[in-house]
């Protein structure tokens, strides 16, 4: 499994330069049955991203540009009269596909965000009445640009915390942005990728990295930093029991990329930030910065109680 895991990195890696981490983060998100948004400026690579993962892991693909206008329809389906039989017929809309690229989801108004709600945390949608299953593997890759932008609506505390990681890319480093401009790198990059991963490979890697062992000691360590954000002044509010869980999901998935058959501190130190960045809120000169607050969190509790 580690030499398919490093494969498919590398894959990816050949399309987004100089993002090995960024990657990582984002498999792991996705082998940890968990979504995944992706917060940065436009035109750094988020959908390159999401395109790459999805043709690198075999899985179908469906891409949705979030508009002011757009309705909860335009993505789950509807319902449309057919003269011919004489009944309404379901038309499925994009959210029924493997991998789900909600592309710019803060340009639309908080109706149409909740509609992914329920798909996102049941992988199922509800239509008129009417339950529908999605794929097992359904994966939600959502973009959104910083809130300081012109047309952009917050997301609400219920639809971030649905998300397992929220990573940024961030600008390539040198070496990277000058093979991007000497035409190392081009759109059909992406097009030549090969799936490296079944989908009964796919489904071991879950089951693997659900089984990876969490000890008492590391279990402690982890209801520290909890216990911590949920007492500390300098938190208005602390992680909720699901950002616990799903520090813990993301901690294991990280330790099994890493080979390991137990998490150790590191893994939840380094999945943390991408974890619980997007859940906390700060008071006083912490109010703003979520990765602020981790950093002050990783530096106040110590590993060994």
């Amino acid at each position: 499994m580690q030499q398919i895991i490093d494969r498919t990195v590398r894959d990816v890696g050949s399309v987004l330069l100089g993002k090995e981490r960024q990657i990582r983060l984002a498999l792991c998100a996705l082998f940890s049955r968990g979504h995944l948004l992706i917060e940065d400026l436009p035109g750094m690579g988020k959908t390159t991203l999401s395109q790459a993962l999805a043709r690198a892991l075999g899985l179908s693909f469906a891409r949705v540009q979030f508009t002011s206008d757009m309705l909860p329809g335009d993505i789950l389906g509807v319902s449309v009269f057919e003269q011919s039989s004489g009944r309404f017929s379901f038309h499925p809309g994009p959210i029924f596909t493997e991998v789900l690229l909600a592309d710019e989801i803060n340009r639309s108004s908080p109706k149409t965000q909740s509609a992914l709600l329920e798909a996102m945390a049941e992988r199922q949608v509800t239509v008129e009445g009417e339950t529908r299953p999605l794929p097992p593997e359904f994966f939600v890759i959502a973009t959104q640009n910083p809130i300081s932008q012109a047309g952009t609506f917050p997301l609400p505390e219920s639809q971030l915390d649905r998300f397992l990681m929220r990573i940024e890319i961030g600008y390539p480093d040198r070496a990277a942005e000058r093979a991007m401009l000497s035409g190392h790198l081009d759109a059909r990059s992406v097009e030549a990728l090969v799936p490296g991963l079944t989908r009964e490979e796919l489904a071991g890697i879950h089951a693997a990295a659900a089984r990876v062992i969490t000890s008492d000691m590391l279990l402690d360590y982890v209801q520290r930093l909890t216990a911590y954000t949920r007492n500390s002044a300098e938190f208005a509010h602390g992680l909720s029991p699901r950002g616990a869980l799903a520090l813990v999901a993301a901690a294991r998935t990280w330790a099994f990329m890493e080979g390991r058959e137990h998490v150790v501190p590191e893994d939840v130190q380094a999945v943390l930030p991408s974890v619980a960045a997007h859940r906390l809120r700060g008071t006083g000169d912490h109010s703003a910065d979520g990765r602020a607050l981790v950093e002050h969190l990783l530096a106040r509790v110590d590993v060994f109680g």
